[in-house]
């Protein structure tokens, strides 16, 4: 191999991470490595049941590596590369444990202890899904932390840090659920993690990968942005902040792309308050991220997410625009489920709505319906479908109203009518079964109607089995 192209090979190389290039080199100095493994794998860990689970690590450069799992009688076995890495596919069994796993090598051992198999998720986002009981010490908080107790939840948080290639390993350790760890951990993804355990009865892995104000492009791998020149130049109206990253693709790199060899049943997502900044290419970013992280599986998992909340941003009605780009996410992208929030938000002032409960349990809803297939579930309001104009009066269809709408009050609120001058009024509405019929004396032929379309609307349109609607529009003009 000709010098440079050894060079340009070890710096690919090294952008799998800093830890296993610190290998690699020391191990050309000092011979056979100590056996090391991702802090992912570890004491109390959750393992995706029926999956090919991937075990990586490091140890000396040609050594030969064995894996045996207490739940098999076969022993693994295979040889570090030249980078001292090595990887060994462990099938995983039926929910159950514990079990220990041990890797060894001729000169060291690991033991893996009290590893449970189940149901592993991940939790990702911004403030609101990294969002604890910590940050809050109001009576509901206290109680649902003083009952924490669950040995069969587990928890695993990565740390906030980012980086300019992928990486292969984070920091962080997994946690049995107690008041304490439970203190400290994504409040929706507790919550979710609760309800799916309260009715599978199965271990559940929760993974916590999330920081407080980054954008979207933040989560997105780097070959998104080279391919998509308006997805990059759009990225760069993100203004710089002292609290979070803002450049793209250095949480991917850092905090996603290191456990993506690591089977998980699905993820969680609340995000998207950033990005009223530039709500034009959301809907594209945030679809385009969703399929790199199934590719990046190897696998189409379920990918739940939450509606951004009525919330005073000050400026345009730049959030009315990013809850339509998800809405459209939800209907353009396979196997994805959306949570709205409009009626759990009392405080539009405060950008974190403190009820995590019902966004965690409604969360679990879509992946108890969709994923566990249980019977009975309700996991969605209304979300718009189509239009149909019948003289001066505009009729309204919905998925997931089919047992009927209703209305929680004297009439329906922050709902509006225009015709073709694009001039909007309030409008009056009234139910006939599962359909929304609008009209207004003002606009005798109306062709549009926005329902919910403000920053902070909070409007009271539900399904019969209480589920908020979410807010829509039927016009796609320019918001001035």
């Amino acid at each position: 191999m000709h010098m440079s192209t050894k060079i340009r090979y070890i710096l690919r190389k090294s952008a799998r991470g800093i830890f296993p290039l610190l290998c690699t080199l020391s191990g050309f100095a000092a011979g056979a490595q100590q056996l090391r493994l991702p802090a992912i794998f570890s004491d109390h860990m959750v393992l995706q049941q029926h999956a090919q689970l991937k075990v990586w690590g490091w140890a000396g450069p040609r050594e030969g590596v064995k894996l045996v799992a207490s739940w098999s009688r076969d022993t693994l076995h295979t040889y570090t590369d030249a980078f001292a890495e090595w990887q060994i596919t462990l099938p995983t069994p039926s929910a159950g444990g514990p079990y220990q796993v041990t890797v060894f090598t001729k000169n060291s051992a690991l033991i893996i202890h009290d590893v449970v198999i189940g149901e592993d998720w991940l939790c990702t986002g911004q403030s609101n899904m990294e969002f604890s009981a910590s940050w809050r010490t109001m009576a509901h908080w206290q109680q649902d932390t003083a009952t924490a107790h669950y040995p069969l939840i587990r928890f695993f948080h990565i740390n906030n840090i980012t980086a300019a290639f992928p990486q292969v390993t984070v920091a962080g350790k997994w946690e049995i659920c107690t008041p304490r760890s439970m203190f400290g951990f994504s409040a929706a993804g507790y919550f979710f993690g609760r309800a799916l355990y309260r009715k599978l009865r199965e271990p559940i892995g929760l993974i916590e990968s999330c920081w407080g104000g980054t954008p979207v492009e933040a989560w997105m791998p780097d070959s998104i942005f080279k391919a998509h020149l308006k997805l990059a130049q759009s990225a760069r109206v993100l203004l710089p902040a002292p609290w979070c990253p803002m450049v793209p693709s250095v949480c991917f790199n850092a905090m996603i792309a290191p456990i993506v060899s690591f089977p998980v049943a699905g993820a969680i997502w609340y995000q998207g308050e950033t990005n009223v900044a530039n709500p034009g290419t959301y809907e594209e970013d945030f679809s385009r991220m969703i399929r790199s992280w199934r590719n990046a599986w190897g696998k189409s998992f379920p990918f739940y997410f939450v509606q951004i909340a009525p919330f005073n941003y000050g400026n345009r009605d730049s959030a009315a625009l990013v809850r339509e780009a998800q809405l459209a996410t939800y209907r353009n992208v396979s196997h994805t489920g959306m949570v709205v929030t409009t009626d759990i938000t009392v405080d539009t002032n405060n950008i974190h709505p403190i009820d995590k409960r019902d966004i965690g349990d409604r969360l679990a809803n879509w992946a108890l319906a969709n994923n566990y297939h249980l019977p009975d579930i309700s996991f969605s309001g209304p979300l718009y479908r189509d239009m149909q104009i019948r003289k001066s009066h505009i009729r309204i269809y919905f998925d997931f109203a089919g047992s009927g709408l209703q209305i929680k009050g004297d009439s329906l609120t922050c709902i509006q009518i225009a015709g073709k001058d694009r001039h909007f009024y309030p409008a009056n509405a009234v139910i006939r079964d599962s359909v929304l019929e609008v009209y207004s004396p003002s606009v005798p032929h109306p062709v549009a109607v926005q329902f919910g379309f403000s920053n902070t609307a909070r409007p009271n349109l539900y399904n019969i089995q209480g589920l908020p609607a979410s807010p829509f529009r039927t016009d796609d003009w320019p918001v001035q």
